[in-house]
């Protein structure tokens, strides 16, 4: 499925670093627009809210939020990976696997622009 458009009413999830936030709203505002319901990242760094210690509760927060992101590769049609520059981090790999494993269709953002562009991922 890589390197077609979603039909109007599919599920995706994004994926990717949250390293790129801003290419993570570009992707979700484009999909959206083309009319599908897309599951991206809850947070991209912690929140600060008042009387909460996130130290106290790192113990199990990745786990949780890893836990959480696991359900939303469930819940899709297909996984888009945000990796501007071709970069997908370990746990991004992990998230691949998980929905390759599953069946999933997965599309890279930096193949699709690679495709447009004849560019390099990366260059």
């Amino acid at each position: 499925m890589e390197d077609q458009q979603a039909t109007e009413g599919t599920v995706i999830t994004l994926c990717g670093s949250t390293r790129f936030e801003a290419e993570f709203a570009e992707v979700n505002q484009r999909l959206t627009m083309e009319g599908c319901v897309v599951i991206s990242l809850g947070m991209f760094s912690l929140p600060d809210l008042p009387d909460y210690d996130w130290a106290a509760d790192s113990s199990d927060l990745k786990g949780r939020l890893g836990r959480v992101h696991l359900q939303k590769i469930r819940m899709a049609d297909e996984v888009y990976i945000v990796d501007p520059d071709g970069y997908t981090g370990e746990s991004t790999r992990r998230e691949i696997a998980y929905a390759e494993s599953l069946g999933k269709p997965v599309r890279f953002l930096s193949r699709e622009r690679l495709s447009r562009t004849g560019d390099r991922p990366g260059g």
